[in-house]
């Protein structure tokens, strides 16, 4: 996996990232074993957010353990290419694990945000739907011989990281700091998926534009 390959994470060069990432090595952590367990964290968060719909009582405590949830898979998905490059390990199959757990982790917590308390589990699908079809525009971009796309406005550090804002306001902001909109049934979990829908469009379209640009002047700019 070359860097050009890779996704620019800036909290990659933190000093906690290096560390943990020399500990997983040390300790035999594939990075395979990594990428499943951000998958099985980014499954976990989509039931927690599901769920505050169907337990109300529950649900101030279970956004919270979702937003901590969604933390941990991007986590994960960080330190898998960490501890692949520094052990050495990269291989083509590791392209699988890092990006089908990817889909499913995406997948879980954007319906599972559309299934939760002020959610709209359409918008949710939606979203979902959305998200992977930028990352299907950025694989078919490398197929066709251009660098990985990456941009925003709303790439998965960025969908990920309002879900998460999102998720602590609903766990910790006061009743009375909750807006209510009376003309549409919908709560902020909903409002968010729109946004992300929106956003994630506008993102298909700049990446078809950026990738088209580099196959047009002959392929990694």
């Amino acid at each position: 996996m070359n860097e050009i390959d890779r996704r620019p994470i800036k909290t990659r060069d933190a000093k906690f990232a290096g560390v943990a990432a020399a500990w997983l090595v040390s300790r035999g952590v594939s990075a395979n074993k990594i990428s499943v367990l951000g998958m099985c964290a980014g499954i976990l968060a989509g039931c927690a957010l599901a769920s505050t719909s169907r337990w109300p009582d529950l649900a101030r405590p279970t956004f919270v353990v979702a937003a901590v949830l969604v933390q941990l898979r991007l986590l994960a998905n960080m330190l898998d290419g960490m501890v692949a490059v520094s052990s050495g390990t990269t291989s083509p199959s590791g392209e699988l694990y890092n990006e089908i757990p990817d889909r499913v982790s995406d997948t879980a917590i954007l319906v599972g945000l559309g299934y939760a308390m002020g959610g709209d589990p359409v918008l949710g699908w939606a979203a979902a739907i959305c998200a992977m079809f930028t990352a299907y525009i950025r694989a078919v971009g490398k197929a066709a011989g251009s660098r990985q796309e990456f941009c925003g406005p709303l790439a998965k550090p960025q969908r990920m990281f309002l879900t998460s804002l999102l998720a602590l306001w609903c766990g910790f902001a006061p009743d009375s700091w909750q807006p209510v909109f009376k003309e549409f049934p919908w709560g902020l979990p909903a409002c968010l998926l729109l946004l992300i829908v929106i956003g994630t469009l506008w993102t298909s379209l700049r990446r078809l534009s950026r990738i088209a640009g580099q196959l047009r002047s002959g392929g990694q700019a």
